[in-house]
């Protein structure tokens, strides 16, 4: 009995211990329940992205907005000229022929393009520069066939100017352009760059390129000074010779070749080696830095006579290198009216002014000028002019150094204006490589 009771006391004990341990359990498992009517507490509050900014590597590889466009397609080009050809004007002709053999043509890496530079200026009815055109309202052609522009800039540029000076004038004619030259270094900015020749039988280079607001400029100025040459004396008309009887003088002091009296006075011969001193300044101007405008001003009358080369092939050279002849024409060639005579041409004579087929078909400009004021205000006028044009550049679509004249049209859609372009190139091997604008040179 002892012993049941004993079994029974040690049952209820152990119920007791279980009920005991049981009941954590079960407010363990009740707890969520609870939990879900009690409100969460308060967050940890986390900083802001200020992340926002892309990086310099995302923004360059990022893909480039679509380029603006014309009602014709016609894209948007740049405003730099470029420093490698792209890859729309790559030929891709060589991609179809076998890879070369081992040796020297194995690692010959050829990349040829076709770019063309173009500089224009426009003017309106009171000749005037018009400021402000757009790419938009410019067309260029080439051989009768529109170009894609791949450049179109403001931007003005450093002038490299191969000066030349007429010293074949007259006198009175030579004395105006020695008094203006002191005004010449103020038409030109310290980052151009001048170089100097003079002719009269003759070409001489009076120095090479140097600073155009340099010291050493002026000083080569006041030398290039020259004389000029005395007017021919009236050899005809009742003045011309002395009194004569039977066909002799009866006063030989009159006679204008007394040891000759019955002799006709032999004019002298004059020299005006003009073509010779633009191709000698052309030539100068192709040693300048690329991105810089080569010009070749001359300080004459237009007369030629005497040169070794042909006016046709200096237009050829100038139209090749990419020269532009710009001039202030002086003396009698400069009256109004003498321009339009020299057209009707006698052959074998002398021209009068051959500047008119010079800065016309190099794209350049021509001022006349009789007085000294006229030709110093001509100088800040043209250097101007040169210095802001328009340039334009395209990549052409006719066979890379075929060597054919290319006919070059530029129009602007505009009523009323001059555009001032020249009228082709001559291709070349410099063109197959687009130029790049390096740093001027300070004097």
């Amino acid at each position: 009995m002892a012993q049941g009771k004993r079994e029974i006391w040690i049952a209820a004990v152990m119920l007791a211990t279980t009920a005991v341990a049981g009941a954590p359990a079960q407010q363990q498992t009740s707890a969520p329940a609870q939990q879900t009517s009690i409100p969460d507490a308060p967050r940890a509050q986390t900083l802001p992205d200020l992340r926002t900014i892309t990086p310099v590597g995302a923004a360059i590889n990022a893909p480039a907005p679509p380029p603006e466009s014309n009602s014709d397609g016609q894209t948007a080009p740049g405003t730099g000229l470029p420093s490698s050809p792209s890859a729309a004007a790559q030929q891709p002709s060589d991609q179809d022929q076998p890879p070369p053999q081992a040796g020297a043509g194995a690692f010959v890496i050829r990349v040829e393009s076709n770019f063309v530079e173009i500089p224009f200026i426009a003017k309106d009815s009171k000749g005037q520069l018009v400021p402000g055109i757009s790419w938009r309202e410019v067309k260029v052609f080439e051989n009768g066939v529109r170009q894609q522009m791949a450049v179109f800039t403001t931007d003005p540029f450093p002038l490299s100017v191969a000066l030349v000076i007429d010293q074949s004038v007259i006198d009175e004619t030579m004395a105006k352009i020695n008094n203006s030259l002191s005004a010449l270094q103020g038409a030109f900015t310290p980052y151009d760059e001048v170089a100097v020749f003079t002719y009269n039988n003759g070409v001489k280079q009076q120095t090479a390129f140097t600073g155009a607001q340099s010291a050493r400029l002026g000083q080569i100025l006041v030398q290039s000074k020259g004389t000029g040459r005395e007017p021919l004396a009236m050899m005809g008309g009742p003045l011309s010779k002395g009194i004569t009887r039977n066909g002799q003088d009866i006063d030989p002091n009159t006679n204008g070749n007394p040891n000759h009296p019955n002799s006709f006075q032999t004019i002298p011969k004059e020299f005006h080696t003009l073509n010779d001193a633009i191709l000698a300044a052309a030539a100068e101007t192709t040693h300048a830095a690329k991105g810089r405008r080569r010009i070749v001003y001359v300080i004459s009358d237009g007369k030629e006579y005497g040169s070794k080369v042909t006016e046709k092939q200096v237009i050829k050279y100038c139209l090749t290198n990419k020269v532009s002849v710009w001039a202030t024409v002086v003396g009698e060639s400069a009256v109004y009216g003498m321009g339009f005579l020299d057209r009707v041409h006698i052959p074998f004579t002398m021209r009068d002014n051959a500047l008119l087929r010079y800065t016309a078909t190099t794209a350049g400009q021509l001022d006349s000028e009789f007085r000294q004021k006229g030709i110093e205000n001509s100088f800040a006028r043209i250097a101007s002019e040169a210095r802001n044009q328009y340039t334009i550049g395209y990549y052409s679509h006719e066979p890379l150094l075929d060597g054919k004249y290319r006919k070059v049209d530029v129009r602007v859609a505009r009523p009323n204006l001059t555009v001032i372009a020249k009228e082709g190139y001559f291709p070349t091997a410099a063109d197959t490589r687009p130029p790049t604008p390096t740093p001027t040179a300070m004097p």
